[in-house]
């Protein structure tokens, strides 16, 4: 009780204090000054900058205590990239980066007035600069991202284009593009034992790459070769400029249980393939053409939804059964998380012309498995599994044009008899949730009247799970 007296008398003191001018005037001064104080202390901090260079591009990570407002600036002769961090200041001496690969060949820094860093980044060449920040996880507080796209110019692609015919007499190669899932600043999943997933992918990709080269009449190309990242679309858009003939990304999962475990195989769902659907026709990307070189942007609307309708039930139909037939082959090597293959709406599975299928190698957080994925031994069985499948798909299922294919090339009745059967063939929906007969009778250009009819509904309501027959338009 007394204390709570004494604290009231000092608070009467204080205001009474504060009414006289000249006291006042100190007590403002005080006050300012204890602000500027705390504002100082809070100043953001530069703990750290790591950097991952790739073939195309580089990535700049500045490691933070707190969110902060920044400003990206390019200058030329010589070429630099300028970043001021406003109310930031370092923690200490940068550390030593190696700048032999990719875009940058030094960094500088300085402390201006007005109490903002600047980072001056000295380049090799010309680059596309951009730049966001990301709040904290689990692992990184906040991270000012700096990707530096290498600027090509007029200088022709080191990437060899494989042009895909079968009015060709010379066979090519089927190419195969290897996709090593993460890298960089994003480790994906981590082990008991501290094992990235980052790694033991790109360990699974290059065994993988070896063996598919060693066997004639395949080539594989590698999305991510080294430890930098590629953004998701980026994986698929190379995967297009390589010309590949099957997309393979690799992964290694991991639940918060320890004891779950097993090998996975996806593909993509009915749903993503929707949605890339309809960004495709929105963007008209008629840099990449599909398969047969047919473009969508001199198309009317009509015309080329039915086209990428063909093109993505072709693709999804040969994902499934190159994906059922890895599976099937994982199924030797070890145990598998589910008996059939998934579906997902994964970014990288969403190329509508390259059958892409997605490998969960094992759960990375169950210490027995990432025991196994660590072993260069188990690598190779998994590698050995998922050529052996893809192998046994294209002998069954061969791309024209390539070694795999026939030695006599399709005439032109051969080529209507295909496309013929491909348009009689029946076509059938699962039903996922949020479907509606008008979504569905819109994404196959057919009538919700004749999708009712076929089917023998007497009502608009769908049934999760439900198979629909669609009719041909």
């Amino acid at each position: 009780m007394k204390s709570g007296v004494r604290i009231m008398s000092i608070v009467k003191i204080t205001i009474t204090a504060i009414r006289q001018p000249f006291i006042a005037r100190f007590f403002l001064c005080m006050a300012v000054l204890f602000f500027s104080v705390n504002v100082y202390a809070a100043a953001a901090k530069v703990n750290g900058v790591r950097m991952w260079a790739s073939p195309d591009s580089t990535r700049l990570v500045i490691d933070l205590n707190r969110g902060v407002e920044h400003r990206l600036s390019s200058l030329s002769n010589p070429e630099r990239v300028v970043i001021d961090i406003s109310g930031a200041s370092l923690s200490g001496p940068l550390p030593e980066l190696n700048y032999k690969s990719g875009s940058i060949s030094d960094i500088r820094t300085a402390q201006k007035k007005n109490n903002t860093l600047r980072m001056v980044l000295d380049l090799k060449h010309k680059v596309h600069p951009k730049s966001f920040l990301l709040k904290p996880n689990k692992k990184y507080g906040y991270r000012l991202v700096i990707d530096l796209e290498k600027e090509m110019g007029n200088k022709k692609s080191n990437v060899p284009r494989i042009v895909k015919s079968v009015n060709s007499s010379r066979k090519r190669d089927l190419i195969v593009a290897i996709d090593a899932g993460h890298g960089g600043d994003d480790p994906g999943a981590a082990g008991p034992r501290g094992t990235k997933e980052k790694h033991v992918v790109l360990q699974i990709a290059r065994k993988l790459r070896d063996m598919i080269n060693r066997k004639p009449g395949m080539k594989a190309v590698m999305i991510r070769d080294g430890d930098y990242y590629i953004s998701l679309r980026g994986r698929t858009r190379k995967a297009r400029k390589l010309n590949a003939d099957i997309f393979i990304s690799i992964h290694a999962d991991a639940f918060r249980n320890p004891k779950a475990r097993g090998a996975s195989v996806f593909i993509l769902s009915s749903r993503g393939a929707t949605s890339e659907a309809a960004k495709w026709l929105a963007k008209k990307e008629n840099e990449a053409d599909l398969v047969g070189g047919v473009s969508l942007d001199d198309k009317d609307d009509m015309l080329a939804k039915m086209l990428l309708d063909l093109s993505q039930t072709a693709t999804i139909e040969a994902s499934s059964s190159v994906a059922s037939r890895v599976l099937s082959r994982l199924k030797t090597v070890g145990k598998t998380h589910k008996r059939k293959v998934e579906r997902a709406g994964f970014v990288v599975l969403k190329s509508p012309d390259i059958p892409s299928l997605l490998v969960e190698t094992g759960f990375i957080s169950n210490p027995k498995e990432e025991r196994l994925l660590r072993s260069s031994s188990y690598q190779k069985k998994l590698a050995s599994a998922i050529l052996t499948g893809v192998d046994s798909y294209f002998k069954q299922y061969p791309v024209p044009g390539t070694v795999y294919a026939r030695d006599t090339p399709l005439n032109p009745q051969d080529m209507i008899k295909l496309t013929t059967n491909t348009l009689k063939k029946k076509r059938t929906h699962k039903v996922v949730r949020g479907d509606t007969l008008s979504a569905i009778s819109k994404r196959y250009q057919v009538s919700v009247s004749s999708i009712k009819r076929v089917n023998k509904l007497k009502s608009n309501t769908l049934y999760v799970g439900k198979v629909l027959s669609i009719p041909r338009s």
